[in-house]
């Protein structure tokens, strides 16, 4: 059976090409046409049809504002990443390393939505039924009764969605699914794009709802085209090292929940397990306060985390060198200059290595003052107080700024057992004698040489 003609369509000014071409005839730009099925003359059959339900001309204000029904997957950390759980009718993408655990936490999730009586099934175009079973059995899922589909046929695995109607699908990846409508291999953009276009419409219009798996690049982006993430509803990402035991799930894009939370993941014999206080990962367990170390908290998503900011300063040659790991590199050599020139401390001749302990990324700049006193701290040979930590941004004035929701990170730190803190003024509480604040010593300040002196009044 011959297959249908495609075209070749470009990605700038929408010209259409019936063969693929360097340079768009059309507009003249190099490398835009992608493959592309040609319009149905059949007017019936839309493959571009709405992805939402329509609905009648209504006016903003009268328009019923309900939240959505949530499904509790089981697993705590990807509930606060997915903002309470799965919602009927969306589109969850999540992409990752190879070999990291998506596919392991997927049928982990699966399997406890199955036993929670919902209606699940398992569809997945890299592996075989037997060796999803056999996954199944080092996760200890025995006698588990979500079903397994082995098809990358697209238009096979919307059959099945159609006559199974479950409430949970899993599609595993949505690189190996395609499309007879194209002649282009699976994994290919114009197969990404019409694959998920499908299936995207498929669970608005039955209230499925579908996960999708992404491959990413060498890069660490999801691959396939851009338009995959603004078309699903959800965008997880799936973050670690291979040869370490902890992952991280980041929520990129949620349209029913907060972006940028994350879970923490730990690894196990028997799959993954949610991490539930992830503060004890970032954290080093010295048995005595050693030079260079300064704890701050950070903010992922809604969640408060303590992480260690080590530093270590050192005699350096002509040209000294200003290396970060987990900060930003511009913004360290920023906090050098303002602190030789409003606190009086030079590092022109010195090595300035910072790291944030245990891998994490953190883009806030809350932490600079966390990294100006480990620097001192190393710098002096002298450690930190024993239960200290400080969080603050600092500007190019000297002056100390407030951080986001500086209550909640000092109330974790407190729960935590940490005894003392330089915070911005501005984070003040206004409470001082609450429960929450018990054993917690704040130090205010609203400069950065404020700060340097309290740190040398405190006994080191």
């Amino acid at each position: 059976m011959a297959k249908d003609k495609t075209v070749f369509v470009c990605s700038e000014c929408g010209g259409i090409s019936p063969k693929w071409l360097g340079k768009c005839p059309h507009c003249h730009a190099w490398n835009t046409l992608v493959e592309s099925a040609p319009e149905s003359s059949v007017p019936t059959k839309n493959r571009f049809a709405s992805l939402a339900k329509t609905a009648e001309l209504a006016i903003l204000g009268d328009i019923d504002a309900v939240d959505m029904a949530r499904i509790p997957t089981g697993h705590d950390e990807l509930d606060r990443v997915l903002g309470g759980g799965m919602v009927e009718g969306g589109v969850v993408l999540i992409g990752g390393d190879p070999g990291i655990g998506k596919s392991t936490l997927l049928l982990q999730a699966l399997d406890s939505l199955q036993r929670s009586g919902q209606n699940t099934l398992y569809v997945t175009g890299e592996e075989s039924g037997a060796q999803v079973a056999l996954r199944a059995r080092r996760l200890g899922l025995d006698g588990s009764q979500v079903r397994v589909l082995a098809e990358i046929g697209l238009e096979k695995i919307l059959a099945t969605l159609e006559s199974t109607r479950p409430d949970i699908a899993v599609i595993d990846s949505i690189q190996t699914v395609y499309s007879e409508q194209l002649t282009s291999a699976p994994g290919s953009v114009a197969q990404v794009r019409e694959c998920a276009a499908h299936l995207t419409r498929a669970a608005k219009a039955s209230g499925v709802c579908i996960v999708l798996v992404g491959h990413v690049t060498k890069e660490g982006a999801l691959a396939g085209p851009r338009v995959l993430e603004h078309m699903v509803d959800t965008v997880l990402y799936f973050e670690g090292d291979t040869h370490s035991s902890f992952r991280l799930v980041r929520a990129i894009k949620n349209r029913f929940g907060a972006v940028n939370e994350i879970g923490v993941f730990a690894m196990t014999e028997k799959g993954l397990k949610g991490v539930s206080n992830p503060s004890a990962i970032f954290l080093s367990q010295h048995a005595e306060p050693v030079p260079g170390s300064c704890v701050m908290v950070t903010l992922e998503g809604t969640r408060p985390m303590l992480v260690e900011i080590q530093a270590l300063v050192d005699s350096g040659g002509p040209s000294p060198r200003r290396l970060s790991v987990g900060l930003d590199k511009d913004r360290l050599a920023m906090l050098l200059a303002v602190l030789h020139r409003h606190a009086g401390v030079a590092c022109m001749d010195q090595d300035v290595f910072v790291n944030a302990v245990g891998g994490v990324r953190i883009s806030e700049p809350a932490a600079d003052l966390a990294v100006l006193l480990s620097i001192t701290s190393s710098l002096r040979g002298k450690p930190l107080p024993k239960g200290f930590f400080a969080f603050g941004e600092v500007g190019l004035a000297g002056e100390v700024r407030p951080a986001p929701r500086g209550q909640e990170r000092l109330k974790e730190a407190a729960k935590l057992g940490f005894s003392v803190a330089v915070v911005p003024k501005a984070n003040l509480p206004k409470n001082l004698q609450s429960k929450d604040f018990e054993g917690l010593t704040i130090h205010a300040v609203e400069r950065v040489e404020q700060a340097m002196a309290v740190v040398r009044d405190l006994a080191y």
